[in-house]
């Protein structure tokens, strides 16, 4: 008796319903698109639009659509050549005033955008992708380092009441400290061996470390070529952890982050949506430092050249005039655990920050003592110019450090506490790149471009046409072998590759080059499913069992094999995405989703459509099989 619960058909219509809903934006091409976002101070606004008309009339660009929204305008455009030349005329017109990225813009209706339906996510070598090279400044690092040691020599000294007259750093990156008349030079070095040593790298190379000379009244503290190395090594390994965190906040699949040379480090991103914003968020090296207000008058200390020894000037930001901190800094960006966006008293944007132990105490320790006196957070940010010269691009970085408005210390906090005076923007912006960590030494870009769009789009053809040739072979080879029984196999095939697509799409999985692989395989592993149930039908029909019965039989027989082969290939496949990388993991998470797709299309789909069509015929006397 050949049965099949309606339950079951309830099922598979639901299956077929939500993987043709979810497949079906894959039909959807994307437009090249330039997308402009705003520098702080600027606006989206018609006055801009009106300079993006001319500069593209100017270019012979016709785009297919302006669409301006509240933080940035995205001009759509009918091709590659055309976002090519779109690209270089805003980014001449629009100078360091707005941010100009490449983009590849959706153009998914939206109905199927508000049931979660979204394309699925190419890789580099399909779709292209943005292609970024950063160059680190690895002198800025060990610039940081060094004056993180002459900082520590200044508050040890005065903390352990030790009088000096400077502490300085020579041109071959030695500290010089000069002690005043009657000091003791021996137990001062002592003192400053205990804590620049226990302040140095936590992960310090066996033999390396600071080295410590008296001559008459100076201590000379010198960095062996092992520690300046290591600090040049620490500052690109650091930054690769960053970006990958930064990566992670954007939320790209399958990006490549690796080490180029000495100082380089390249980027690529497949798939951006908002390549704006990933290069601003990876780009960028906006951190906070919480300083102490010097007292006295900020603009007559400027104005004479009286400037206290301990203090430096920062701009107040909107110019709003000078004020004098301290050099010391009381906590950085380097020292945040977590940073989230919040509001403060009154409803404004503020970060809220938590530090780590260290920093906590010293915070901690200063409040405690200074209730009631000012203290300010310092802004700073470098930001990366491209301008146009002679038709050239020319690259520049803008370092912007504001101090944010004084406050006074209402009173004493230690790891948790909130800075306030950020724009909405500015507070989301920062509480990422908190987040994500800071850079250890600044980069710049000195490279950017989408990678391979026309080869990606010839490789998608060549995939495509490989997967559509392995299908439509095995189509005829079934209907030609099988008959009625290779029809079934064949709806149950289609079906197998419209679910792999909609189930990738769904949960934002990544098809690569060897994803294409991998489907072509599944494809083959489903053939292979219905031919061992098929020959099972034919092997009891020899036998001389009745049609029906040979159909339920042959099912039952062959869905066991079926399971132990697929489960041992589903093993493999999760073995290569756990183990693999890059190209490996394409090929394994298509193959495994493949595989689950299609046990269920050839033992549960094609045994659906059997029955439909066979089981009311109780007088069958031949199948066409």
């Amino acid at each position: 008796m050949l049965e099949f619960p309606r339950w079951k058909y309830v099922l598979i219509l639901i299956v077929v319903l939500a993987s043709a809903l979810y497949a079906l934006p894959n039909l959807y091409p994307q437009d090249p698109s330039v997308q402009i976002t705003a520098n702080r101070g600027f606006a989206i606004d018609a006055a801009l639009r009106g300079r993006v008309d001319t500069a593209l009339k100017a270019a012979g660009v016709q785009p297919k659509a302006v669409e301006a929204e509240a933080a940035s305008m995205l001009v759509r455009l009918p091709g590659l050549d055309a976002q090519t030349k779109a690209n270089d005329a805003l980014r001449t017109a629009l100078g360091e005033d707005y941010l100009v990225a490449l983009n590849l813009a959706s153009t998914v209706p939206d109905w199927l955008g508000n049931v979660g339906a979204r394309p699925m996510v190419q890789g580099l070598d399909l779709q292209g992708g943005v292609h970024f090279v950063l160059q680190v400044d690895q002198k800025a690092a060990l610039d940081k380092r060094i004056d993180g040691y002459l900082e520590d020599t200044r508050v040890t000294l005065r903390d352990k009441s030790v009088r000096y007259t400077a502490v300085e750093r020579r041109p071959d990156n030695s500290i010089v400290v000069t002690l005043a008349e009657g000091q003791d030079t021996a137990a001062a070095q002592k003192v400053l061996a205990a804590t620049l040593s226990a302040r140095g790298s936590a992960n310090a190379l066996p033999g390396t470390g600071l080295s410590y000379q008296t001559s008459g009244n100076q201590i000379i503290i010198g960095l062996p070529q092992a520690e300046l190395d290591q600090i040049a090594g620490e500052a690109i390994e650091q930054n690769l952890t960053t970006l990958r965190n930064r990566v992670n906040e954007i939320g790209v699949s399958e990006p490549i982050i690796q080490r180029q040379g000495n100082d380089r480090v390249v980027v690529q991103l497949p798939g951006v949506q908002d390549t704006a914003e990933a290069k601003r968020l990876i780009g960028a090296t906006a951190t906070l430092e919480f300083r102490a207000v010097v007292e006295g008058n900020a603009a007559d200390a400027v104005a004479s050249g009286r400037i206290p020894p301990e203090a430096k000037v920062f701009q107040l930001r909107d110019n709003a005039g000078p004020v004098l901190l301290n050099k010391r800094v009381l906590a950085s960006g380097d020292e945040m655990v977590n940073a989230r966006v919040g509001v403060d008293n009154n409803g404004l944007p503020a970060v809220d920050v938590t530090l780590n132990n260290i920093a906590g105490q010293r915070m901690f320790d200063y409040t405690s003592a200074n209730v009631g006196k000012l203290m300010s957070v310092v802004y700073i940010e470098r930001v990366p110019t491209v301008t146009m010269v002679d038709g050239k691009e020319v690259r520049s970085v803008r370092v912007r450090e504001e101090a944010l408005s004084p406050t006074r210390i209402a009173g004493v906090f230690g790891k948790n506490f909130q800075t306030t005076g950020l724009e909405k923007t500015e507070a989301e912006n920062l509480a990422k790149l908190l987040r994500a960590g800071s850079l250890a030494a600044p980069m710049d870009f000195i490279e950017e471009r989408v990678v391979g769009p026309s080869l990606g789009a010839e490789n998608v053809a060549r995939g495509t046409k490989a997967v559509v040739y392995s299908f439509v072979f095995a189509l005829a080879f079934f209907l030609v072998y099988y008959r009625m029984f290779g029809l079934i196999t064949c709806v149950a095939l289609l079906l197998n590759l419209v679910m792999v697509v909609a189930v990738m799409s769904l949960f934002g999985a990544t098809m690569t080059l060897p994803g294409f692989a991998g489907l072509a395989l599944t494809i083959g592993m489903s053939v292979d499913a219905n031919v061992l149930i098929n020959e099972r039908i034919r092997e009891e029909l020899r036998a001389g069992v009745p049609p029906l019965t040979s159909i339920a039989t042959g099912y039952e027989k062959a869905s066991g094999t079926i399971f132990d082969s697929n489960m041992t290939a589903l093993l493999a496949g999760v073995a290569l995405y756990a183990f693999g990388t890059g190209p490996l993991k394409g090929f394994a998470i298509t193959m495994v989703i493949g595989i689950l797709t299609s046990v269920f299309t050839a033992v549960t789909v094609s045994r659906g459509l059997a029955t439909l069509i066979y089981g009311r015929r109780r007088k069958l006397k031949s199948l066409a099989i």
